[in-house]
């Protein structure tokens, strides 16, 4: 039997855009305490849960003073008393005062906040890693994930300097997590080079700490990150490849049209224009290529040879990625705590998806914050792979150095890519 809930607590905190955000502590019966720091999306798709504010004066309306406070003694009542490792009692409990499909009683950032602090404070309860509580909570064998890191941004990331929001590189031949970063952060560097070559400035970091410039068309942005792989000394395709997130909700118009770059493109222009850049470019991974409510049956002809992954379509939710399954429209789901809600609907889902074969991707939010306990939660989870955004900016850096420091405990296998 675990330690019960003695106390709640809640305060307004800054995430990594200095915006308000919701802060939940809960304390253990034998002493043992944690917090947890919600985290915010730019791109928020329509089905996720919502990040609730208390508009007014305070923060131009960001403020989430009000929302904390409303929630704290609803937060207690429901959970003062209950078994700490009891995930699915302490979910019930939540659910019996915000029963809404997208928390619109308690707010999805204060219940992410709370369901996280009750697994640190587990954690710190019994002396152990968070990540052994979510590998014992899911049954699977821990993993060091590959890293898929954000070189270049734009969309809802860098004030749109390019139509589609991130080129990322994924470290495709290397065999540990020291190698991984070291090799990202040399792709980042070779990229930072060849955009000076372009006589673009690289001295200000987009909001995942991602470079950003005002390229000419998305495939000037990924020809730059390619040409970055090679500058690092890799070889593109074979040693790293290239990861898009497209975020098409981004530049849906009228009447199912895309607004891209000019052009009012159908569906099928969008995927024939990602298929063609897939074929000439060393891209592997393609992230919400379109919309949240789009024909995703199109992008049949890619799933034999590319990684294509649903965000803001399943927006971390059993229901809508267990239909997409059903449908075979994608391979891969991106998961974020924040969108299902909860952490314990977050680990359902993931869960989903592992076990129909698809990929699993962890994944932090362009608005974050400095703690690391998404790394565990990937770790523990066995997902395989995660994205937090570059090599830049605290709020990332701490998420590598949690995973750097796991890998230096050396008792747990990084997931290399199996390369040919």
């Amino acid at each position: 039997m675990s330690e019960k809930i003695l106390a709640v607590e809640g305060w307004e905190a800054l995430d990594s855009r200095g915006n308000p955000t919701v802060a939940i502590a809960v304390v253990a019966s034998g002493g043992a305490r944690a917090k947890a720091l919600a985290p915010a999306g730019a791109s928020a798709g329509s089905y996720e849960a919502l990040f609730l504010r208390d508009g007014g004066k305070r923060y131009a309306g960001k403020s989430v003073w009000d929302v904390v406070h409303r929630a704290l003694p609803l937060l207690r009542g429901a959970w003062i008393g209950l078994e700490l490792n009891d995930p699915v009692g302490l979910e019930k409990a939540l659910r019996e005062i915000d029963s809404s499909p997208h928390w619109a009683t308690l707010g999805g950032n204060v219940a992410t906040a709370a369901s996280v602090a009750a697994w640190l404070t587990l954690a710190a309860s019994q002396s152990r890693a968070p990540w052994e509580i979510i590998s014992e909570w899911t049954g699977a064998t821990p993993l060091l994930p590959v890293p898929m890191v954000n070189i270049v941004s734009g969309g809802a990331h860098a004030e749109r300097a390019v139509a589609i929001q991130d080129v990322l590189a994924i470290p495709a031949a290397a065999k540990s997590v020291e190698e991984a970063i070291e090799a990202v952060w040399k792709i980042r560097g070779g990229t930072a080079e060849c955009m000076r070559d372009l006589r673009f400035s690289t001295a200000l970091v987009a909001d995942e700490g991602g470079l950003a410039a005002p390229f000419a068309s998305s495939e000037a942005a990924i020809k730059v990150v390619t040409d970055g792989i090679a500058r690092g000394g890799f070889s593109p395709g074979e040693d790293a490849s290239i990861a898009l997130d497209i975020a098409a909700n981004e530049f849906l118009g009228a009447e199912g049209k895309y607004d891209f770059e000019g052009d009012h493109l159908s569906e099928e222009s969008i995927v024939t224009m990602i298929s063609r850049w897939v074929a000439d470019w060393p891209i592997t991974s393609v992230e919400d290529p379109l919309a949240e409510n789009g024909n995703w049956s199109l992008l049949a002809s890619m799933l034999e040879h590319t990684q294509v992954v649903g965000d803001d379509r399943y927006a971390t939710s059993v229901a809508r990625l267990s239909e997409g399954i059903v449908k075979k429209e994608a391979n891969s789901v991106l998961v974020k705590p924040n969108q299902a809600g909860t952490l314990w609907e977050a680990l359902r889902a993931l869960g989903v998806g592992k076990k129909a074969g698809w990929g699993t991707i962890v994944s932090a939010r362009s608005g974050d914050t400095e703690e690391d306990w998404l790394v565990d939660l990937a770790v523990g989870s066995g997902a395989g792979q995660i994205k937090v955004g570059s090599t830049m900016r605290s709020e990332r850096t701490a998420k590598w150095n949690r995973m750097l420091e796991l890998s230096a405990e050396g008792t747990i296998r990084y997931a290399a890519i199996e390369t040919e």
